[in-house]
């Protein structure tokens, strides 16, 4: 045992020798956990699997650092056939003591087991649909859901148990004896099994429950009741048949002899009705059918109709948007030439109307322009060019070092664009995606650097990024 407080060991003492902290209650919950430990591991070796959980979980609860307590309340989960809440404890377990754990061999023998990991997730899965079958009162489907969850687990004590109520739900006792023996088998000191299994056992053998009663009694003294093997024998005490029974027996058989020959004579007649009233109702839902039928083939030519003209409009839509952004393009470039020649120096206002041409980033096709457009922005970027690129270049590393990433990502992308030999802007370009998260990105940028700018500096850093962003992933 060590000291909570300096993590020195504990002498017989009821202070630590090396920090000197009062350890007295410390050791008195540690022997309690270890006490409730013992009584855990003695309720398993006698399959008491209910009682078991209690005394560990009280255990954990005084020392969570209880690793073998931890372990075997995951063992006891596993053999009642809760895995998920078995591989809760081991996982915890697992986080508490990484090394020398026996936990790590428990989760290894499930998780590198594929097929019993899909095992446990679809009896999960149908346990969850069972229960909801029952919340719509469907217990037939319930019922089938519950027999193939113990096909695939034999030991879930809560599936047995829930077939159990359904088989007394609808009266099926001997079957729902069965399920209850089953989850005795796997755990002796269930209080929902034994609780089930009394009302079961009440209902199957209702005159052991019923002892002194009155009823009880009378019948006693007219019937002899012995055990043959696993048949129980009633003999009547008093063999004599009393008078006039055979009389009124005789007039009990023609009676019902009667009865059975006036339903042979009735029941082909009501039988024929019955047919009629059946063919009749399904010719009248034959015409409510075909009448249907015929209004959904008129509403699918409607709707086939109406997706060609769609189409056609949408086809309209796009080469109307494409001259359109042609027109809006050439604007942007005259107002930047005329900002220009207004003023050179204004680079912020001719920034912003070449944003303004840049191609749109939503997929879509870049708008084809004339060659006059074309020689006449080659021609201004020539001018501007440089100027633009220390703009961008400026605005996107001061948002860079002021760690705004997301704004510094464009302007450092437009500044390489103007500049396509600014080694800084490209580097900063990568490290921007790098710290948004976007490894793919910062991947593609950094490859750049190193091929564009093979051999200087910035190309040995993208290299050691790029290989840290590879171990990373």
């Amino acid at each position: 045992m060590i000291c909570y407080n300096c993590g020195c060991r504990l002498s017989e003492q009821d202070f630590c020798t090396g920090c000197g902290a009062d350890v007295s209650l410390y050791k008195k919950v540690i022997y309690l956990s270890n006490r409730l430990y013992n009584d855990g591991l003695d309720k398993a070796s006698v399959r008491d699997l209910s009682g078991a959980i209690a005394s560990l979980k009280e255990s954990i609860k005084l020392n969570k650092n209880n690793i073998d307590a931890r372990n075997l309340l995951g063992l006891v989960y596993f053999e009642m056939g809760e895995a998920v809440s078995a591989l809760g404890e081991w996982v915890i377990s697992q986080n508490l003591r990484p090394k020398k754990n026996i936990a790590n061999d428990y989760i290894d023998m499930i998780q590198n087991n594929q097929a019993r990991l899909d095992g446990i997730n679809q009896t999960i899965k149908k346990y969850n649909q069972a229960l909801a079958y029952c919340w719509q009162d469907s217990q037939d489907l319930a019922v089938i859901q519950l027999k193939k969850v113990l096909s695939n687990n034999p030991k879930y004590v809560r599936a047995h148990q829930l077939l159990a109520l359904l088989y007394m739900n609808t009266e099926e006792w001997e079957k729902a004896r069965r399920e209850l023996e089953k989850c005795e088998q796997i755990d002796t000191g269930n209080t929902t099994t034994q609780r089930y299994l009394k009302e079961v056992t009440h209902m199957l053998v209702p005159e052991e429950s019923q002892k002194g009663s009155t009823r009880k009694k009378a019948s006693s003294d007219e019937i002899i009741r012995y055990q043959s093997g696993n048949e129980t024998i009633i003999q009547p005490v008093n063999a004599a048949e009393k008078k006039g029974v055979s009389s009124l027996l005789n007039l009990g058989i023609g009676l019902v002899i009667g009865i059975g020959i006036a339903c042979f004579l009735i029941l082909p007649a009501r039988i024929q009705k019955a047919k009629a009233d059946i063919n009749n109702d399904l010719r009248a839902v034959s015409e409510q059918s075909d009448a249907k039928t015929a209004t959904i083939d008129e509403q699918e030519q409607k709707i086939r109709s109406l997706t060609d003209e769609n189409t056609q409009l949408t086809s309209q839509l796009a080469a109307l948007e494409g001259t359109d952004g042609a027109l809006q393009a050439t604007d942007g470039l005259m107002m930047a030439v005329n900002a220009y020649l207004t003023d050179p120096e204004d680079i912020e206002t001719i920034a912003g109307y070449m944003e303004a041409m840049e191609p749109d980033e939503n997929g879509e096709e870049e708008v084809k322009h004339s060659n006059s457009y074309e020689t006449l922005r080659k021609q201004f970027l020539t001018q501007v060019s440089e100027k633009l690129a220390a703009y961008y270049y400026g605005l996107g590393n001061d948002s860079y070092r002021n760690g705004d990433y997301g704004a510094a990502i464009p302007n450092l992308k437009r500044a390489f664009t103007y500049d396509n030999t600014n080694a800084d802007a490209l580097f900063y370009l990568g490290n921007c995606y790098r710290e948004n998260g976007d490894d793919d990105k910062a991947k593609e940028i950094y490859a750049q650097v190193m091929d564009d700018f093979a051999g200087t500096d910035r190309a040995s850093k993208a290299e050691t990024y790029l290989a840290e962003i590879n171990n990373q992933n």
